[in-house]
């Protein structure tokens, strides 16, 4: 395909490779494990083929259109992952998918950015524009009122499972309009906080003007992204066929299945992505991939599931087990802290990366 790099070549030969073999290892149903990990591989696969195709898409459109596309197919993977979880009543393995990613990419993706980019810095200290971490924290608080007030319903009457889905269905409403809104908003200043140019250019983190240009023709990128969203479908099913007898093999949780390994399969694109940009400098673009996901999980994805898991037998409502309210809370509290302000330090990327890793230990005995 003209204006594929070598080794996006190699990715895109690789993520069929792994799709081809995770579709055969679940037709012929051979063991739990080599199923599960080759489903997972698939997954990793079809987030990067995604991520590729999204990108040329939208760079044929405009700075705006890579934008709304990332906003809605770059967590696609994962959006099956739930479906497919819902679908087969695994209600704790979507609850703590959701949750997972949110706290895998606030607390771990974010914390190691920040190592990477503060030690890529002159003074030790990664400095980015301090609008975007702001705005993904008020989507977060907004997300956690919603939270809070289901979970509270619940609590208050053990019974009121009709409040609760009504409590659930109003709040997913309001949060799909702000996120609307504030995406809006968003895209006209273009991301990472730099305004869109005049003639199809766009801002990079220094401020310098960048052609838009894409390597790819709009027809091709267009079928591999179609393409990209059938395997992402496929995959999950796999995925979720597989998790339930893999987790009696390895004696493990779902909540830390959904915590840990959906979270991390799911997002290993974007956590790739933002660390390679932060270890180059561009402290800007490394923090808006990960802001950007954060928001696009709390404010896009949960709420969107929480309608979407109407349709189905089981539904999913903003109501959430205390622990994992607790750590949402003080998720966004930490990093309101530690990005609020523009700048951070090495020292508080790692203490980010350790509330992850306490969390995922928690998960673990649940």
């Amino acid at each position: 395909m003209v204006g594929i790099k070598p080794h996006e070549r190699t990715l895109l030969l690789a993520a069929l490779l792994a799709v081809a073999l995770a579709g055969f290892a679940d037709l012929r149903a051979w063991a739990a494990i080599p199923r599960f990990a080759l489903a997972t591989l698939a997954l990793v696969g079809v987030a990067w083929v995604l991520s590729f195709a999204t990108e040329q898409v939208g760079e044929h459109l405009g700075a705006g259109a890579t934008g709304v596309l990332q906003a809605t197919l770059a967590n696609l993977p994962e959006l099956f992952v739930i479906l497919f979880a819902l679908n087969a009543g695994e209600l704790v393995v979507a609850q703590t998918a959701i949750v997972g990613s949110m706290l895998a990419n606030a607390l771990l993706l974010l914390g190691i950015v920040i190592v990477v980019g503060a030690r890529a810095s002159g003074d030790g200290v990664m400095r980015f524009s301090r609008k975007l971490p702001n705005d993904a924290v008020t989507l977060l608080i907004v997300m956690l009122f919603a939270v809070i007030f289901s979970s509270s319903a619940l609590k208050l009457n053990g019974s009121a499972g009709g409040d609760v889905e009504t409590i659930s269905i109003v709040s997913a409403v309001c949060l799909l309009a702000i996120y609307g809104a504030w995406l809006v908003s968003y895209l006209r200043l273009g991301r990472g906080g730099k305004r869109v140019e005049a003639g199809g250019k766009r801002a990079d983190a220094g401020g310098r003007g960048i052609e838009l240009h894409a390597r790819v023709p709009m027809a091709p990128a267009i079928v591999l992204l179609v393409l990209g969203g059938a395997a992402a479908a496929f995959t999950s099913e796999w995925f979720i066929a597989a998790l339930t007898p893999t987790i009696s093999v390895l004696h493990i949780s779902k909540a830390f299945a959904g915590i840990v390994i959906v979270a991390l399969a799911g997002n290993a694109v974007e956590h790739a992505v933002s660390v390679v940009l932060a270890a180059r400098g561009r402290s800007e673009l490394a923090i808006s991939v990960v802001k950007n996901s954060v928001a696009q999980i709390a404010a896009f994805m949960f709420p969107m599931m929480v309608l979407v898991s109407l349709a189905l037998s089981t539904r999913l409502t903003f109501s959430l087990p205390a622990v994992y309210i607790g750590a949402l809370a003080l998720m966004t509290i930490a990093v309101w802290q530690v990005s609020g302000d523009g700048e951070a330090s090495a020292f508080e990327g790692f203490a980010l990366a350790a509330l992850y890793v306490i969390v995922a230990v928690v998960a673990a005995y649940q």
